[in-house]
């Protein structure tokens, strides 16, 4: 597995290894929603966004974890929208996963269909290209509409972990454990495609 930051690109979106270039689009995503005030995830404040490119960005130098920054491209041009990542990499001859998270979407990106075609395009990239045996999707038991994402892509619930973290808060996280494994990819990949080939449907 090979751990460089390919480029992956869709017509509508593109994923980008993050960088300082991308500091000011962050920003201004960030504050689409004022996301930072849901207790039950963490999401970077425009003040902090340097130190979170410079978190992500070290970890990606230690070779636990891919950043990116999500693109979506319109006929007017392009802008950030938000952030995520392969993480939690584990690479040896019995195990092989990736767990893609740390996600966050800029408000009025969310419910779009974005979602679907960046966990289509870094799916496939898990699968096909490091041919990994299974994905893992992690989120606070509570966040039900991180949990509805990604049931929608077809992941599946293996359990949870009580009591799994600390939150910034004080409060105990209670962390939902989601994967899809690389038998099932060949259907998953043939419903995300048919979702993506329909309107997005914003509720």
């Amino acid at each position: 597995m090979s751990l460089t930051a390919v480029t992956l690109d869709h017509e509508k979106a593109r994923l980008e290894l993050t960088s300082m270039a991308h500091l000011d689009g962050l920003k201004t995503a960030c504050m689409d929603g004022e996301l930072n005030k849901l207790w039950y995830t963490f999401i970077p404040t425009a003040d902090n966004m340097a130190t979170e490119i410079n978190r992500r960005l070290d970890l990606y130098e230690k070779g636990s974890m891919v950043p990116y920054t999500i693109i979506q491209k319109t006929e007017s041009g392009e802008r950030v929208i938000g952030m995520t990542s392969f993480m939690h990499i584990e690479n040896t001859a019995t195990y092989n996963r990736v767990e893609i998270g740390s996600t966050w979407y800029a408000q009025s990106s969310q419910r779009t269909g974005l979602n679907t075609i960046v966990k289509r395009m870094m799916l496939a990239h898990a699968f096909e290209v490091w041919q990994c045996i299974a994905v893992e999707f992690r989120t606070h038991r509570l966040n039900t509409q991180s949990r509805n994402a990604i049931e929608r892509l077809g992941a599946q619930l293996d359990g949870m972990l009580r009591a799994h973290s600390l939150m910034p808060n004080g409060t105990l996280r209670d962390t939902a454990l989601y994967s899809i494994i690389a038998a099932e990819w060949p259907t998953i990949k043939t419903h995300l495609d048919f979702k993506i080939s329909q309107p997005p449907q914003r509720t």
